[in-house]
């Protein structure tokens, strides 16, 4: 549901925009199909790989790699999981307070330069945190699968998430409004 409210000088309404799920959205068997895919380029195999001191040449050496069985550079899989993880965070934790750790990392095919990389989460499990009465975990399972639907990244994860009325709030660092331009009155 969209929360719309005026605004101080009533000239528009706010319009909430999505602020992520909380620990109470989440239920065990809900799918995610998460929005946004990313082709994977050159520059990001060869930047990840190199800024995170993998020495791999398969990654960053097309000469080596032409005489592997791929004949192509496979593109890291470290950054893939990253990818993969990052494309879910819009839709399991946004509102993360922390990520406790992924397990039963899997890489069934391999990713390769020009690959669109999409994915998907199932949630597993969740509780409230016995420690720690704001927050509760979900454990989820995420694949990461390319533009032909052939899956290259699997993993689960758990992760604390804030619970309702524990979010931190933002809302009082808001500039006021009356800097944007007036709207045209409506006939």
């Amino acid at each position: 549901m969209t929360e719309h409210t005026l605004s101080p000088d009533s000239s528009g309404r706010v319009i909430a925009g999505w602020t992520g799920r909380l620990w109470e959205d989440f239920a065990v068997g809900d799918i995610y199909y998460h929005p946004l895919g990313k082709t994977v380029t050159e520059g990001d195999n060869q930047m990840f790989t190199l800024m995170t001191q993998n020495v791999a040449k398969t990654h960053i050496d097309s000469n080596f790699a032409l005489r592997t069985e791929y004949k192509l550079p496979l593109v890291n899989s470290t950054f893939i999981l990253a990818l993969v993880t990052g494309q879910s965070t819009i839709d399991l934790s946004m509102n993360v307070f922390a990520n406790l750790g992924w397990d039963e990392v899997r890489m069934p095919s391999p990713v390769f330069e020009g690959d669109t990389i999409y994915s998907r989460s199932k949630v597993l499990a969740t509780r409230a945190s016995k420690s720690r009465p704001s927050l509760g975990l979900v454990t989820v399972a995420t694949e990461g699968y390319n533009q032909d639907s052939v899956i290259v990244m699997s993993y689960q994860r758990t992760f604390m998430v804030y619970r309702q009325g524990h979010l931190p709030d933002l809302d009082d660092t808001r500039p006021s409004e009356a800097s944007l331009p007036a709207t045209p009155e409506a006939n």
